[in-house]
Order: C-alpha cells, then sequence, then structure tokens
C-alpha cells in the first residue's frame, strides 16, 4: 500500500503489477505441466474410439487445466490494469495506445475463457455418460483455433501496443519495450499455423508445438520479466518527478 498526498491508503500498482504477472508465470507452468504429465497428448480426431476413450480418462485432468486457466485469465486481467496505470501515470499523451493495450488483453481473456468453456464441454459430455464422437471432434477443433491462431492475433496486438508505450513512456526499461516488439513479430509468425492441420504430432498444427514454441513461451517470457522489474522497481504511483510537475503545471 503507498500513501496518497491526502492521506488515503492506495494499493501500489508497481507491486500488484508485479504480483500478478509472476502468478501468470507460476499459472502457466502449473498449466502446462497438468497438461504434459496429467492429460497428455490426445489421439488423431479421426480415431473416434480412441478419441472418446482418450476424453474420458482425462476428464478430470482436463477440468483441473481449465481451473487453473481460469485462475490465470483473472491474475492477466489484474496485470494488464496495472500496467496500463503504470504508463498512463508516466505519460499521459500515451494513454489511447494502453487502452488498446488493455482492451485486445480483456477480448484475449474473453476469446480464452470461450476456448476454455469448449474444452470443459469436452470433459463434462464423458461424464457420467458415454462421450459423443462428433460433439468431442467439434469442440476440439473450435477450441484449437482459438488458444491457436486467434490468440496469437491478439496477443501480438497487445505486446505490440505494449512495447510502443513502455518506449514512449519510459515508465519501464527499454529492454522490455523491444522484448514486446519482440514477442508481438514471433506470435505473427505462429498465425498461419492455423493451417497446418490439427495433427497432434505435427509441430505446425493449428496450436501445437509451433505455437507453443513462438508464441506462448516468449510471451510467457516478457510477462515474467515485466512482473520481475515492477517488483524490484517500485517507484509510487504518487512520487511524480519534480521536472515533469514543473513542465504539465
Amino acid at each position: 500500500m503507498t500513501q496518497h498526498p491526502h492521506r488515503k491508503l492506495m494499493p501500489d500498482v508497481r507491486l500488484w503489477t508485479g504480483i500478478a504477472a509472476i502468478a501468470v508465470a507460476l499459472l502457466t507452468v502449473t498449466e502446462f505441466s497438468v497438461q504434459v504429465f496429467v492429460v497428455g497428448a490426445r489421439p488423431s480426431l479421426d480415431d473416434e474410439l480412441a478419441l472418446v476413450d482418450f476424453m474420458t480418462r482425462t476428464s478430470n485432468g482436463t477440468l483441473l487445466t481449465i481451473l487453473i486457466d481460469t485462475m490465470l485469465m483473472a491474475a492477466l486481467i489484474v496485470f494488464f490494469a496495472g500496467f496500463r496505470q503504470l504508463i498512463t501515470h508516466s505519460e499521459v499523451a500515451l494513454q489511447w495506445v494502453a487502452d488498446l493495450a488493455y482492451g485486445a488483453g480483456l477480448v484475449f481473456v474473453a476469446v480464452t475463457l470461450v476456448g476454455d468453456a469448449m474444452e470443459a464441454g469436452t470433459a463434462l459430455d464423458v461424464t457420467g455418460m458415454a462421450g459423443d464422437y462428433s460433439v468431442l471432434r467439434a469442440l476440439t477443433v473450435g477450441h484449437t483455433i482459438l488458444f491457436g491462431s486467434i490468440g496469437c492475433v491478439l496477443t501480438a496486438l497487445v505486446a505490440a501496443a505494449s512495447a510502443y508505450v513502455t518506449l514512449g513512456s519510459e515508465a519501464l526499461p527499454r529492454w522490455t519495450g523491444w522484448l514486446a516488439y519482440a514477442v508481438a513479430g514471433l506470435n505473427l509468425l505462429a498465425v498461419p499455423t492455423m493451417f497446418g492441420g490439427t495433427d497432434p504430432a505435427s509441430f505446425f498444427a493449428a496450436g501445437g508445438a509451433g505455437t507453443a514454441l513462438f508464441a506462448t513461451f516468449p510471451w510467457l517470457v516478457w510477462v515474467t520479466a515485466i512482473g520481475v522489474v515492477t517488483i524490484r522497481d517500485r517507484r509510487r504511483p504518487y512520487d511524480v518527478p519534480v521536472e515533469r510537475v514543473v513542465a504539465t503545471g
């Protein structure tokens, strides 16, 4: 908490932005671990019996993954709000770009939650009843594209806007801005994977390993970097440099 000039206790924006970023990183690693070691790789969507059996065996693991991802999205909302505040407090002229990053971030969260609901549907479809292959396949294909190329486009927009405002406001170290530009570029490179089919063994499949390498991992590195920087450099939101007060006064 920080002390407002009018003696009101206010949340420490840098601290909470950092905490939210670290929470996003930890939850992402946890979700990935559950997905790999508990759920495992799904079979081909063409194999009806194998797909139904897989969904039945892994339904609880899938629901656990969705629960973790939902908490991750909540932490991400806090991160986006805190990041926006850091920028707008440092440079008011960049507010519209910061709002762009914030808005795109919220859309990304909404799209991800829709994908989560579809994936949860595959688990619920086999809970206490025989799974319907056509339903399982349709839901899987749908959430794959949401988590894949659609998410990559939105992440690229968030990262590019964040890079611009970081370099323009200098509210954060400039290297984090250049890192964000790199994240945006890598996410755009992952967008064409939507044409790579759904074979889980293919590196370039929609929502496959290529997406994780070029989109998810770089994004995680940037968010973690912002978390570490904001926690270590906790300049209070009301500690405005005298020169800036004079310049704007």
